[in-house]
């Protein structure tokens, strides 16, 4: 299962914020806190994992500390270049990133080739082939037609063509003939070809951001945070914010703020 890379930005919050209704054991990235606390990992594979202005995410330090997860950890270049891979359907992509650096030793499954056309050699990065991808972005028609309106568009695209199925989840669907209205042609992300199946879920990457729809919600991601390093914390949070539908989670978010405010 593959999921927005970036566990900072747009990443797809609904399945992973009730991780308890989950069976899926094996993830290539990124709500890697929610899900290995809720023991719902067997493997990651990724680049990084941070909440950006909160470098580390204390949920996911604390299983690495454990030990409770295998990890495959790469560059972020030979990730990119795995998914992209795996969208050409090739085995392998050559690389020069992972050279010369930690990387090759602690994946001892890597293996170096040498170049045709030269005394050149290179990591033959592998394939990240994904069953299946979950991305997040501000308008899909229902056919999957999928646009991203922000400054970047992240991996999205390539962690579409790299599953064998893609469920997109964005801030709203629209009528096909309305995708332009907001964008150029250069916003349309990947076509319904790569895409089974739609949802609209307004305000899918919150705590995290999905411009221009919504910014970060600095405020609530130091409260996850927070609770996440206290036992007793992490049990109210999971209480109150988890333990609900999409519906309840929201509202329990707005409650929070609320009190903030009243604080």
């Amino acid at each position: 299962m593959g999921f927005t890379p970036q566990a900072d930005v747009a990443g797809p919050r609904d399945p992973a914020q009730r991780p308890h209704r989950s069976h899926r054991r094996h993830l290539r990235r990124p709500d890697a806190g929610l899900l290995a606390a809720a023991g719902k990992i067997r493997k990651l594979v990724y680049g990084f994992v941070t909440l950006d202005s909160i470098p580390l995410d204390p949920l996911f330090t604390q299983a690495r500390e454990r030990g409770a997860l295998q990890i495959e950890e790469y560059d972020e270049g030979m990730y990119v270049a795995g998914l992209r891979a795996a969208g050409a359907r090739l085995d392998f992509l050559p690389i020069r990133a992972g050279l010369g650096s930690d990387v090759l030793p602690a994946n001892p499954h890597l293996r170096t080739v040498k170049s045709p056309y030269s005394d050149e050699e290179y990591v033959a990065m592998p394939a990240l082939n994904l069953d299946v991808a979950l991305v997040h972005v501000n308008r899909a028609d229902a056919k999957g037609n999928a646009q991203y309106l922000g400054p970047d568009p992240y991996f999205d695209d390539l962690l579409a063509m790299a599953a064998q199925r893609t469920i997109v989840s964005a801030e709203k669907v629209v009528p096909t003939s309305d995708l332009l209205e907001e964008g150029s042609f250069h916003t349309l992300l990947f076509s319904r070809m790569f895409v089974s199946g739609v949802v609209e879920s307004p305000h899918g990457a919150h705590f995290t951001t999905c411009e221009p729809d919504y910014g970060r919600d600095e405020t609530f991601q130091r409260h996850y945070a927070t609770a996440a390093k206290d036992p007793d914390a992490w049990a109210e949070f999971e209480r109150t914010f988890l333990q609900t539908d999409e519906a309840g989670y929201h509202a329990a978010v707005t409650a929070f703020h609320a009190t903030q405010g009243a604080a």
